[in-house]
């Protein structure tokens, strides 16, 4: 009985510990546990002290119903006979019941164990439950960090290739122009229209000086 209650409060001591880290489901369930646990372990008090009771009452009755009975011999041997055989009965009775109490209370312990195990596998469960959940709302965050990263290169090359292409057509217009003037000049070189591109002008023909002597 001692170690049935004393199961009793390192349940709620461990209860009351992890109720912090279960959730309300969990702990509406661990308390509706314990309360039937409690509920069932009085009954069993309150039947085994019925019982002892009752025990003690039929021996007074039986000491009394001896004690009132010794006028006549034979009605005394028959009283006392039965009075024996009804004790014994009630002695066998009750110790029969005295071990269905104990193998009651021992059941209650037993499911008081499987509970603290129960409770605390939860418990355990539930931990590796929120660390798991920590990292995976880590890895998210690194996710998305790294999402962020790769959206503000992928701009930055958008905008690199963007004036990369337009660098690549001014000068691609710039040769086209210049191929164009060259091939007009060979077509018509005496065409005056068209300035002579520097390196491409034909030399200079040699001015000569002309000495006036005298």
């Amino acid at each position: 009985m001692r170690d049935c209650k004393r199961l009793v409060k390192e349940f709620d001591r461990e209860l009351k510990d992890g109720e912090a880290r279960n959730s309300p489901q969990v702990n509406k369930q661990l308390n509706d546990e314990k309360q039937s646990m409690i509920k069932e372990l009085n009954s069993y008090v309150a039947l085994r002290k019925t019982y002892l009771n009752t025990l003690g009452n039929k021996k007074v009755e039986l000491f009394d119903t001896g004690a009132g009975v010794s006028g006549e011999p034979t009605a005394e041997e028959n009283v006392q006979m039965a009075s024996t055989m009804s004790n014994q009965e009630l002695v066998d009775a009750g110790m029969k019941r005295m071990d269905e109490t104990d193998q009651a209370i021992e059941r209650s312990k037993q499911v008081v164990h499987q509970t603290l195990e129960v409770g605390t596998q939860t418990a355990s469960n539930l931990k590796g439950q929120t660390d798991q959940m920590g990292r995976v709302v880590n890895d998210l965050d690194t996710i998305q960090f790294s999402l962020k990263k790769a959206s503000q290169l992928v701009k930055e090359i958008g905008r690199q290739v963007a004036t990369d292409k337009c660098i690549m057509a001014f000068l691609f217009l710039i040769v086209c122009g210049v191929i164009a003037i060259i091939i007009v000049k060979i077509v018509n070189p005496n065409n005056k229209d068209i300035r002579d591109i520097p390196g491409l002008a034909p030399p200079a023909q040699s001015r000569k000086l002309l000495y006036f002597r005298e």
